[in-house]
């Protein structure tokens, strides 16, 4: 049995974990990580970060799982969007594992951006910054609209509503990639125009390669990665006003 009280057997676990999951890290990174998982229980005690504080289901559900992007894709000199970051998933993960990787971490509540900055500070992370704002209005923002290699979400909404808020971000010849778990190929059809209207091209039928489907180490969870190809620029008139995505998704 593992004792998880002690850092060298949560270090031992989450090396042999990511070496189960085909992920190769250094002993520094190791460590980034672990740091990260102290931080993220300790400031849950005072708000809502996560619902899984378990150390085995913090490394399944939430390292592996941000991480999982990486057996698909090189992000190295690559700029990421990362939309309704919470606390910190994808993101985090993705750079501590990609530092050349150039992440913004976007997310609505400010609390939560104070937190991801103690953390890229405590880990010394370059190439990184928090914003607090909503994905409709920051993608407005010459900076950040179509500046992004990819853009990435575990975001819980549904995908036409997610596209809306993502695509804007990401360059043409870039892609949108929403983390998914469950049944989606309903999910996908019904997504298929809202893409289509914001720029993107993906049809269940013709890009089932572009649906990257694994299951979760120790788990019977299974999730998908969605590579949306960006193929024109998004009409300026989106995203919508704040909320509308939400309330009346495209379709």
């Amino acid at each position: 049995m593992w004792n998880f009280e002690k850092k060298e057997e949560r270090v031992e676990y989450m090396q042999q974990e990511l070496v189960r999951a085909g992920f190769l890290l250094d002993e520094h990174k190791i460590d980034q990580l672990e740091q990260y998982y102290q931080m993220l229980v300790e400031k849950n005690k005072v708000m809502n970060l996560t619902a899984i504080t378990e150390f085995s289901e913090v490394v399944q559900k939430h390292f592996i799982d941000s991480l999982m992007l990486l057996q698909f894709v090189d992000l190295k000199e690559c700029s990421v969007m990362d939309v309704g970051t919470g606390a910190g998933f994808p993101g985090i993960p993705l750079k501590i594992a990609c530092p050349e990787a150039t992440i913004i971490l976007l997310d609505s509540l400010n609390k939560r951006i104070k937190f991801l900055n103690e953390v890229i500070e405590t880990l010394g992370l370059k190439k990184i910054k928090a914003i607090h704002g909503r994905a409709e209005d920051l993608a407005q923002n010459p900076e950040y609209r179509e500046q992004c290699d990819f853009c990435v979400s575990r975001a819980v909404a549904n995908l036409s509503t997610l596209s809306e808020y993502g695509m804007p971000f990401v360059k043409v010849g870039g892609f949108f990639i929403p983390y998914k778990s469950g049944e989606i190929e309903e999910e996908l059809k019904q997504a298929e125009k809202a893409i289509a209207v914001l720029g993107g091209n993906f049809s269940v039928e013709k890009d089932r390669k572009n649906i990257k489907t694994f299951q979760l180490p120790e788990s019977d969870i299974r999730r998908s990665l969605i590579f949306i190809n960006k193929k024109r620029t998004t009409e300026k008139k989106y995203p919508r006003k704040a909320g509308m995505p939400s309330k009346d998704p495209l379709k």
